[in-house]
């Protein structure tokens, strides 16, 4: 936001000052005061009033507007930007979200659930400009896609290209994906630290860290974990590819360790939330969103720069024309 002052206002109060000195000038004017005197020579010879008289008739407005423009550059005027300072310890946050094989049931239409979860921590990440967000990915292993940032850019394109993880790769290490969003808090000197979780399935690695584990992990390190189970309750449509047969839909029953992931949550001073549509797990996410607020401390400051070189250079060349006026061709006889 542009800002304008003068650094000496006080100078300003010279400006009637000036115009007294205008009106005595024009006053002794109007009494004729002339230098040489010629009585009866401009009635007896009817001469007109050429430009140049009118212009020596308006030299005592210039100097008085030379005079105006060097008072307002003695009260050096400033123009000045003001630059809000926003400083705040924020929140860190990691998103751990699920892409295994049964984030493809279709029970949040019209998209899947991956589709749907993706779009919602979009608009998460869209509401939290001030905080450093991250992305873990798991289905039977987890990848860090992105770590936290402030380039929440960066973070939106790598959401973007979120895909179900390969078949091989297929399974819900729900451990394994907390322990990879923990450990991206580790060395976090945030005010908050935070994990969302989003799963809709059963921890089923064996062979690694598990969830209780991992969240004691979060508990040590001050890291609260959110844990969002997504999915309808009973049974959801799954497309399954038949190649050239096209695809067809299968109901397969939801599997949700709602007792597990209410678990992790509380050890960690969370929250847990179960999310049977879309609208639903946008305001789980509204609902985080409001639970994670801090603080934000604002500066303002305003950087000033000299404009007084826009009027005095002016000034100054009026100056010189009114000098080079009255001693060539508006001279006076003394």
């Amino acid at each position: 936001m542009s800002e304008f002052r003068f650094a000496s206002p006080w100078l300003l109060a010279l400006a009637p000052l000036v115009l007294a000195l205008v009106w005595a000038a024009l006053r002794r004017r109007s009494r004729a005061d002339s230098r040489v005197m010629l009585p009866l020579a401009g009635s007896r010879l009817q001469l007109g009033r050429s430009g140049w008289v009118r212009l020596e008739a308006g030299l005592p407005w210039l100097r008085g507007l030379v005079l105006l423009l060097f008072v307002v550059a003695l009260a050096r005027p400033q123009g000045g930007e003001r630059i809000v300072n926003q400083s705040t310890l924020g929140v860190d946050i990691v998103v751990a979200l699920d892409v295994s094989g049964s984030m493809r049931a279709e029970d949040f239409q019209p998209k899947n659930r991956l589709a749907v979860a993706r779009r919602t921590v979009e608009g998460f990440v869209g509401s939290r400009a001030s905080d450093r967000i991250g992305l873990v990915v798991f289905a039977a292993l987890a990848t860090t896609r992105c770590p936290l940032t402030l380039d929440h850019q960066m973070l939106l394109q790598f959401l973007e290209e979120i895909d179900f993880a390969p078949q091989d790769q297929d399974g819900t290490a729900i451990g394994l994906g907390l322990a990879t969003a923990v450990n991206r808090l580790r060395d976090s000197e945030a005010k908050s630290k935070v994990v969302v979780l989003v799963t809709d399935g059963v921890d089923n690695n064996q062979g690694q860290i598990g969830p209780r584990a991992a969240a004691a992990a979060a508990e040590a390190l001050g890291v609260k974990i959110y844990t969002i189970g997504v999915g309808t309750q009973g049974e959801a449509p799954v497309p399954v590819d038949l190649g050239r047969q096209g695809r067809r839909y299968v109901m397969q029953r939801v599997e949700l360790d709602e007792a597990l992931l209410t678990e992790i949550a509380e050890l960690t001073d969370g929250l847990y939330f179960r999310a049977t549509d879309a609208e639903g797990l946008e305001t789980i996410f509204e609902t985080i969103d409001e639970l994670e607020k801090v603080e934000i401390e604002s500066r303002e400051r305003t950087l000033y720069s000299e404009w007084f070189p826009y009027v005095l250079f002016p000034a100054v060349g009026l100056l010189l024309l009114e000098r080079l006026l009255v001693s060539t061709r508006l001279r006076r006889l003394p």
